[in-house]
């Protein structure tokens, strides 16, 4: 998964902890409790044991089975109208639970398992389809932290979410956007290469390209690096390949990806922290560093509505 999610701009998303970072949800229905799904891959349906019989069956001679001989257990993979009923149903569960709507959204993401947005009125929540079969006590985490903003219970979603990984995809898609390099203004793979030959001694391995413009919306962050641990991939905002935006704040955001792969995510006292202490002290040693934080600062409000 993806285990360090990097937002440079807003400083709310500094402190961050546990695995996910505070994203915008896509609105489904705008009603209480309401499910969107959006996976295509749904979790296996559970087979009904066989009768137990009357008698011990009559034991027959065995042979030494090959790994690929192994008996397999049959499933079936859910249909859509399965997993909107249990879609509907956390949603409904977790409305009950907060005492307010709550919009959800299913995903197949192989990184941000749990994202969120808060509003006044609704609570807007987007969640890979790992939760739908989850216990009580993880659909309660995740009320406290989505919906309570409550950090300590994402200790508990950091562990169930590691015993589900088999459920995680691990392959991209076809359909995923591939990675393209070449903006209008900036060549991204350039500047990776120059990087990593500068300041890694050419030891970092990943790909890099611009991600997908969002849709235009009025924003509060904006997260212009990413980097992914499984695919080694790292894409950046596309509203820095602009002429208003000095090459060195991009070459920063790649130096910042980059350390990712140097100092992954840890956990401490129930906390996940994205960003531990050598990871920070490494980032220091960037030449513009201080140029760099202080354009972001000051540049803010553009770079919100590119």
């Amino acid at each position: 998964m993806r285990g360090t999610m990097r937002s440079r701009v807003s400083p709310e998303q500094f402190r961050q902890t546990s695995l996910f970072p505070r994203g915008l949800s896509a609105a489904s229905r705008a009603t209480e409790g309401t499910a969107a799904l959006r996976p295509e891959e749904g979790p296996a349906a559970p087979v009904a044991p066989s009768p137990r019989p009357v008698a011990p069956p009559v034991p027959m001679p065995q042979r030494n089975l090959l790994p690929d001989e192994a008996p397999r257990i049959a499933t079936r993979p859910p249909t859509r109208e399965e997993l909107w009923s249990r879609a509907e149903s956390l949603a409904w569960r977790l409305s009950a639970e907060l005492g307010m709507p709550v919009r959800l959204s299913v995903t197949d993401n192989r990184s941000t398992m749990v994202s969120f947005r808060r509003g006044s009125a609704v609570l807007a929540l987007r969640l890979h389809h790992m939760f739908l079969d989850a216990p009580e006590p993880v659909v309660r985490a995740v009320a406290d932290y989505a919906g309570r903003g409550h950090r300590t219970a994402g200790a508990i979603l950091d562990e169930y979410i590691r015993g589900q990984q088999p459920r995680i995809r691990q392959m991209r898609r076809e359909s995923d956007a591939d990675l393209n390099p070449r903006g209008r203004c900036f060549d991204l793979q350039a500047l990776y290469d120059a990087t990593n030959r500068d300041f890694f001694q050419g030891l970092i391995q990943a790909r890099i390209g611009w991600g997908r413009m969002p849709p235009r919306r009025r924003r509060k962050s904006i997260r212009l690096g990413v980097y992914d641990h499984q695919t080694r991939e790292i894409r950046i905002h596309p509203a820095l390949d602009t002429p208003e935006v000095p090459s060195f704040f991009v070459e920063f955001i790649i130096f910042h990806e980059m350390l990712h792969q140097l100092f992954p995510s840890t956990g401490r006292g129930g906390r996940r922290v994205h960003h531990p202490r050598a990871f920070r002290e490494r980032e220091r040693t960037f030449p513009h560093y201080a140029a760099a934080l202080r354009w972001e600062r000051e540049n803010l409000g553009v770079l919100l509505r590119g």
